[in-house]
């Protein structure tokens, strides 16, 4: 067991915020979305159909699930992302009474924000990875005892790639670093991570860039070869699709934060600007 479970997952939390939900003004905004009921009552609608949530439940939505959230509820919301995957999360994925079961990250997310808008000084990867592991532990304890244990040659292709994400990578030389096919290596990720090897590499390289941006002194072509990018042009793609902005336009609206609140840069961005679903059009691009 150990063998096949030497990678964590990780997950950022760029930003938080309360929002109180009346009927007339539901949430919509792109994912990938994590919130906690606060409090009253909600109602998530996804094309499986209609879920209620009371006080206590939370919720994640990935990036390509179509979602609305109304009711009267007050909510705790952030942009909960994968960096690197471990379990096949699905989406929505509903827990409910997180709050009851996972009491002191409950208490984390009810006392910020204090003033209107918690930023990521706090909630960066870290507690992204506080509130992810909270909420796979209870789907696989919802999911009762499995004898199946993790994939270990994706195992083995994750460790790599988060051991060097500007590695030149390729489905063909992950699928070679365990001698299986591109087509063997590609269903053994859908199985175990429900994600391609193409989406890891990208969830992988998003997340160290999202790190390396947040230094000041680092410049973009320097971050995007550190992620694995031959060009600028590539990296920008990549990085606009998963976050609706330029990484010079991501880096400002950092910068731009820590000045206003006094605080170190080195975090991602507040959810505010960084909540934007992946464009399919280049979501191929690793």
């Amino acid at each position: 067991m150990a063998a096949s479970r030497r990678t964590t997952a990780r997950y950022d939390l760029g930003g938080l915020h309360h929002r109180t939900l009346t009927g007339s003004e539901p949430l919509g905004a792109p994912g990938p979305v994590w919130f906690l009921v606060l409090g009253g009552t909600a109602y998530l609608e996804t094309a499986s159909g209609v879920t209620s949530l009371g006080e206590g439940d939370a919720v994640w939505v990935d990036a390509r699930t179509a979602f609305a959230v109304d009711g009267d509820a007050d909510l705790a919301i952030g942009d909960l992302r994968v960096v690197v995957a471990a379990d096949a999360l699905p989406s929505p994925l509903v827990i409910r009474g997180f709050a009851g079961r996972h009491p002191g990250v409950a208490d984390l997310v009810r006392s910020c924000p204090m003033d209107g808008a918690c930023r990521a000084s706090l909630f960066a990867e870290g507690y992204g990875t506080l509130i992810g592991a909270a909420m796979t532990d209870s789907w696989l304890d919802d999911q009762g005892p499995s004898g199946d244990e993790r994939d270990p040659l994706v195992a083995r292709v994750l460790d790599a790639v988060v051991a060097d994400p500007a590695q030149k990578w390729s489905v063909e030389s992950l699928a070679s670093l365990v001698h299986l096919s591109r087509s063997a290596l590609s269903a053994r990720f859908q199985k175990a991570l429900g994600r391609s090897p193409v989406r890891m590499l990208r969830e992988v390289r998003m997340g160290e860039a999202r790190r390396l941006l947040s230094e000041p002194g680092l410049p973009v072509e320097a971050v995007a070869a550190r992620c694995g990018y031959g060009s600028i042009a590539a990296f920008s793609r990549a990085f606009a699709a998963d976050h609706g902005s330029s990484p010079q336009s991501w880096r400002t609206a950092v910068l731009q934060e820590g000045l206003r609140e006094g605080r170190s840069t080195a975090n991602p961005i507040p959810l505010s600007t960084a909540q934007t679903a992946p464009s399919a059009s280049v979501a191929a691009t690793p």
